[in-house]
């Protein structure tokens, strides 16, 4: 942890002494300009992962640390650049399994390996009709649930992409042809169980407008066709697939709203044919402070042979953090849930219920239940640490699964 220090303060310093660094909103008069009126941010994230599952594997010890430079340009005639590198370092002993350290038959995984990444690396022109991004880079539709960054692991999913964005009145297209999907499982990945990168041949169009104040209405549509050359190749066919939904959020008096709901088929060399169906509701309200919601969420499933897949989610922020749910079953999944927020002394806390159940009917129709429960403290506007718990309690599906996560942030 010593030398991780020292070599992202050095890297600080040396920055800092650049004009690269010298931040200002104001747009570049010059080519010259876009550097000296650049930016440099970096953040740090160091993070202790505990697991403990009820089989013959040890319990997973997963100590490390993030580090995060994100250089970018000043605007020049719309164009601007802008270029992020990741290091996950661990520190101590590596008692844990990842996809590439060959740890996992002895230890449970933790989907951290090490290494260093560009995670971002793009060129951006921007003007009042639209706003074109061609690179590597991040794409976050709505609420994640079909498009997203992973962010919660230290190795962040991004995308070789080409991105359009177009505000038309009050509807705004996004538009994304990606050749490239960059994602969570470090960069010596490949050959192994989990590869690195999907090759990828996929659109990815949100299209979302908003009828009124506080309420928003949005449709997609998803491509995905993926295709790799090695052992994974049956797996990624598997998860090729076309979707289209609609979503709605929004308020009713003290009542929020959010529904969605998609159909799915086969896509692409997926040699699968199939067809099922997605749908979410959550309502919410918030009593003397403390938010209570209650939710449901659908990933249908096509005659128990094959379920509704999310392959660019951040799965981790749904089914349970326990993250036992990142490949929907065969059967599908029926997820009833209950959440409660709120904040005391400053302390942000949150808690959740989730029942899950098959959604066709089989050997297994009962998968388990789960109990996840998180605090977050803000030390000040760079600083802040977090305190996280997730209980998965199998029924008829996988085994009992205990995590625990403490991790400190830090971002100037």
């Amino acid at each position: 942890m010593k030398q991780q220090f020292l070599k992202y303060s050095a890297l600080a310093v040396l920055l800092g002494a650049h004009p690269f660094v010298a931040a200002t909103a104001d747009e570049a008069t010059s080519f010259t300009e876009m550097f000296t009126k650049g930016d440099a941010k970096f953040s740090f994230r160091y993070r202790y992962e505990y697991v403990d599952q009820d089989n013959p594997q040890e319990i997973a010890k997963a100590s490390t640390l993030k580090s995060r430079v994100t250089l970018s340009t000043a605007a020049y005639e719309g164009f601007s650049a802008l270029l992020e590198v990741d290091d996950v370092s661990q520190i101590g002993n590596e008692r844990y399994g990842t996809p590439s350290n060959g740890k996992g038959g002895q230890y449970s995984i933790v989907a951290d390996p090490d290494g260093t990444t560009i995670n971002q690396a793009l060129l951006k022109y921007t003007n009042k009709y639209f706003t074109g991004t061609a690179g590597r880079q991040r794409i976050l539709h709505s609420g994640q649930r079909f498009v997203g960054g992973v962010g919660w692991r230290q190795n962040e999913q991004t995308y070789d992409s080409f991105r359009v964005e177009l505000p038309i009145g009050p509807v705004n297209v996004d538009y994304s042809y990606i050749w490239d999907v960059d994602r969570i499982f470090g960069p010596d990945t490949n050959g192994h169980a989990q590869p690195r990168r999907f090759d990828s041949d996929s659109h990815a169009l949100y299209v979302s407008y908003s009828p009124a104040e506080g309420h928003k209405l949005g449709a997609y549509a998803y491509l995905l066709d993926f295709d790799n050359a090695h052992s994974m190749e049956t797996i990624d066919n598997a998860l090729s697939s076309q979707t289209y939904g609609v979503e709605y959020s929004g308020k009713f008096g003290p009542i929020t709203v959010a529904a969605a709901a998609a159909s799915q088929t086969d896509y692409g060399d997926n040699a699968v044919d199939y067809d099922t169906e997605y749908y979410m509701l959550e309502l919410g309200t918030t009593v003397k402070g403390v938010g209570l919601g209650v939710g449901y969420e659908e990933l249908g499933s096509d005659d128990g042979v094959k379920g509704f897949v999310t392959p660019l989610a951040t799965l981790h922020k749904f089914q349970g953090w326990a993250d036992m749910f990142l490949a929907t079953p065969a059967g599908g999944i029926e997820d009833m849930y209950f959440k409660v927020t709120g904040k005391v002394a400053g302390v942000a806390l949150a808690a959740f219920y989730h029942d899950f159940e098959a959604d066709e009917s089989g050997p297994n129709d009962d998968y388990g239940e789960e109990f996840d429960a998180v605090a977050t403290y803000a030390v000040n506007k760079n600083l802040s640490v977090q305190l996280k718990y997730a209980n998965y309690n199998a029924d008829q599906l996988f085994v009992d699964t205990e995590k625990v996560w403490f991790s400190v942030m830090l971002n100037f």
